[in-house]
């Protein structure tokens, strides 16, 4: 059996030494632990990694915690947070509780105390993501909470969702293809009112336009050539539900009229009919196009696109939302098991920092499609960086360097470049041991992020996934 991946701890404490000694003290429990030293630092760190369980130590730094915790706990539902007092309080305890978080003890005094905390905190991890033992059936992946990611681009993405689903307004899902752009419609409606009535889906640039508008509108027979009987369009399919009109953006110039009067007077006739048609429904749509320059081009009508464009949603591309990558990874390749008998496997820590510094131009659908091919062609039950393609890159963070003298020698030596070396050591391995997230390898070396970044620069190693700020 593949051996479980260990468990990714943040651990949030204003007392350096003492965060240091919690951290010594799960040394070999297969627990990853990452240390931020203040609120600011935590946040960061949660926003570029995906991490199990969260400690915080009450009172943080001299303030309180609960400000911390209140919003970590929004941003990061998924992680089980315990917090620490050295003189835990009745009054306090409640309010933690209040705030999202799984338990408030008295700061452990050795590590079997602070084992306990963890089991305990593990335990209620695993009982939230086990089945219930009476089944009932398992929610639609379309959920919002089985939307998957924790950074905060899609964690707005989930927040915009359930403020817009019960309403009725029209919504336009802006987003590069692969994205999951499909996903957060279905989300909409499972969200809204309207979820016990149908949610049809048309993709517009898949149906070829002389076919298109029967097939959003039906027909009546003899219409055309080969129309033997009459038949029901989408819309009609969508009565009382939700229609999902996805590339928008290649709607041909005589069907953008219809479908704006379909917004306006929620009317329409089949094609070859009289009748008007009263249909009673919501319209979500999506493109990975500007649809914005499209009208500026005289591309797209201008009325349509502001009927459509009600409440916008951007859906972020994976490259900037990197901290999901690992947690939407472990959700793929558990899913290759459980649906398709492939695995169990697990990644190797040198492919998973590949996959994190990888640009993913197909974005969510690139990666799981990625997965299912190293599942089913990786020797063994580790998918090592060999097995990866060519295009995720073989090149190391750093190059690696002769160990600098451990003695003056006799002849004396550069102190300042026996010192870069040291320090491009020390960067190399902490960027390996985090997976190349420079938020954690810099916690690791008592550095802030900023910091360590400057650093790179000025040893010419270029930051993994690019220069943008947002990157890891």
């Amino acid at each position: 059996m593949a051996a479980n991946p260990p468990i990714a701890l943040l651990q949030v404490s204003g007392d350096k030494a003492r965060g240091r000694a919690m951290q010594k003290w799960l040394q070999g429990r297969d627990v990853e632990v990452s240390l931020a030293a203040g609120a600011q630092e935590a946040l960061a760190l949660a926003d570029q990694s995906y991490f199990d369980l969260a400690l915080l130590s009450d009172p943080l730094g001299g303030e309180p915690v609960a400000p911390l915790l209140e919003r970590f706990t929004q941003l990061f539902p998924a992680t089980v947070v315990t917090v620490f007092s050295d003189r835990p309080q009745a009054r306090e305890a409640v309010s933690a509780l209040r705030r999202g978080a799984f338990d408030y003890v008295a700061t452990p005094r050795n590590r079997e105390e602070l084992w306990a905390v963890v089991e305990a905190a593990l335990e209620h991890r695993n009982h939230r993501l086990r089945p219930p033992a009476q089944a009932r059936p398992a929610p639609p992946a379309y959920d919002v909470q089985h939307l998957m990611g924790q950074s905060r681009a899609i964690q707005q993405v989930f927040r915009l969702i359930l403020k817009v689903a019960p309403s009725d307004s029209t919504v336009l899902i802006l987003g590069e293809s692969g994205t999951g752009k499909e996903l957060v419609a279905r989300a909409i409606h499972h969200h809204s009112p309207r979820r016990d009535a149908p949610l049809v889906s048309v993709n517009c640039g898949a149906i070829p336009g002389e076919l298109l508008e029967s097939e959003l509108f039906g027909h009546e027979r003899g219409a055309f050539t080969g129309a033997v009987r009459s038949r029901v369009g989408r819309f009609e399919l969508a009565q009382g539900g939700t229609i999902f009109l996805d590339e928008i953006g290649d709607l041909p110039p005589h069907l953008q009229v219809k479908i704006l009067r379909v917004l306006q007077e929620h009317a329409f006739e089949r094609v070859g009919g009289t009748r008007t048609i009263q249909v009673d429904l919501r319209v979500v749509a999506a493109t990975n196009q500007d649809l914005a320059a499209q009208v500026a081009a005289g591309e797209f009508r201008e009325d349509l696109y502001y009927r459509l464009n009600v409440v916008p949603i951007t859906v972020p591309p994976l490259r900037q939302r990197r901290s999901d990558i690992p947690l939407l990874g472990r959700f793929f390749l558990e899913r290759l098991h459980r649906e398709k008998g492939l695995g169990p496997k697990t990644l190797h820590p040198e492919a998973a920092e590949r996959l994190l510094r990888y640009d993913w131009p197909g974005n969510v659908r690139e990666l799981e499609n990625l997965l299912e091919r190293l599942v089913v062609l990786a020797e063994g039950e580790v998918i090592g960086p060999e097995d990866l393609p060519p295009s995720l890159g073989r090149e190391r963070l750093l190059a690696p360097e002769a160990p600098p003298p451990a003695e003056l020698p006799p002849g004396g030596l550069d102190l300042k470049e026996t010192l870069g070396q040291v320090e491009r050591r020390l960067i190399a391995q902490a960027l390996a041991q985090s997976g190349g997230v420079k938020a954690q390898a810099a916690a690791l070396l008592g550095l802030n992020r900023t910091t360590l970044v400057q650093k790179l620069k000025k040893m010419g190693g270029p930051p993994p996934g690019g220069a943008d700020p947002g990157d890891n």
